[in-house]
């Protein structure tokens, strides 16, 4: 049977050709990120079960090793909202189609070079090089995303590269044909040149480009009957770079192939374009009224002194839940009030929106693609800092 490598090395050409000699081998691979803390990592080999362990140390065998099946080529694993991992199964046919679905999307030219420097961990950084391998594209592996190192890509023949949007605003959009954008929320003044994905690691990253399916894959949201195709509900994806399972063994798709990703939204039955409104569980049920983060955060990052702000529903004995607005202030010294943020908010959004309490801290708790762990902001920190 064939087995599950983890591979915990550092981005760049070693990392590349580890997990290339593992496919020639028959065997799987599980992209680890090679800092990870030790409590972390012993959680993600505990979800997927690997057999062997490469890293810089070298090689060794692991106790309670799972096989996999021919034809699994990588499981990468991914902690949801909860922060529990679980562990995705991906196969090389699936693999395949997600890359000439991208491929057809974007367009096909001979000098096509991807610049892959995202951590190889998450399938934003693992799906670059899968996309160049199996398409023939040029491909550059560098260790992550520094501004410089990105800026000067172009210049060694670079033209296509997949970024976060905290990373985009600190580079030259200019130097690159197309620039793919995952992992959050784009800005909503993003250059012409970039192309919003969406997807999971479920689906191997991005299955919808500018809000439209890309070939091969359907989206839907399914509302409660009665409904009208604007009020937001939960998101469903079909898509042939569906995983095979998890790592349990269990696939949270119905018998069609839809696979509900945890995420509400809209689609357009005019254009069929999807509007993501955003996690399930991140929506704030206040006085009745649903209250989404993402309008009511770029209200609130419109305010003097606000630097980064994150908001999330906390219990509340009379509301039900409460807004907060969870900001990290330009200047520790001078930070912004209450009511400046419940104004800016007022101004643009429904009253229930502005929130009813603020709090202050020196940083966001983001993942390594950026994307804010909401889940750790939805408890107020206790005396001692930590979250209660």
């Amino acid at each position: 049977m064939p087995e599950l490598v983890a591979v915990a090395l550092p981005g760049g050409e070693p990392f590349l050709r580890t997990v290339l000699d593992i496919w020639e081998a028959g065997d799987a691979v599980l992209p680890l990120a090679p800092d990870d803390p030790a409590p972390h990592r012993r959680a993600l080999l505990a979800a997927a079960r690997p057999g062997r362990l490469i890293d810089e140390a070298g090689t060794r065998d692991l106790d309670d090793g799972l096989p996999v099946e021919d034809g699994d080529a990588v499981v990468v694993c991914t902690s949801g909202t909860t922060g529990s991992p679980r562990a995705a199964v991906h196969t090389h046919h699936g693999l395949e189609a997600a890359a000439f679905a991208t491929a057809t999307a974007l367009g096909v030219a001979a000098d096509v070079r991807w610049l892959a420097c995202l951590p190889l961990h998450h399938v934003g950084g693992f799906s670059v090089l899968t996309r160049a391998i199996i398409t023939g594209a040029g491909l550059e592996v560098v260790p992550r995303p520094e501004p410089a190192v990105v800026d000067a890509a172009p210049e060694r023949g670079c033209t296509h590269v997949s970024l976060v949007p905290t990373v985009l605003g600190r580079i030259d959009d200019t130097r690159w044909r197309c620039i793919l954008l995952g992992g959050s929320a784009p800005p909503a003044d993003r250059p012409a040149n970039t192309v919003a994905t969406y997807g999971c690691t479920e689906t191997f990253g991005g299955v919808v480009y500018d809000g439209l399916a890309i070939n091969g894959v359907s989206v839907r949201t399914v509302g409660a009957p009665g409904s009208h195709w604007s009020e937001p509900a939960p998101i469903e994806l079909r898509t042939p770079s569906l995983m095979r399972c998890y790592r349990d063994g269990t696939l949270p798709a119905d018998g069609a192939g839809w696979f509900r990703t945890g995420d509400l939204g809209t689609v357009d039955p005019d254009t069929g374009r999807l509007s993501v409104a955003g996690r399930a569980d991140d929506v704030v049920v206040t006085g009745g009224e649903n209250v989404w983060p993402d309008p009511v955060e770029a209200a609130i990052g419109t305010v003097v002194g606000v630097a980064e702000v994150a908001v999330v529903g906390r219990d509340d004995p009379e509301w039900g839940q409460r807004v907060v607005a969870v900001v990290v202030p330009t200047d520790a010294g001078r930070p912004p009030s209450l009511e400046s943020l419940r104004e800016a908010v007022r101004a643009v959004l429904p009253a229930a929106c502005a929130p009813r309490e603020l709090e202050l801290r020196d940083s966001l708790p983001r993942t390594s693609l950026g994307k804010i762990e909401r889940y750790r902001l939805r408890t107020a920190p206790t005396d001692d800092g930590r979250a209660g």
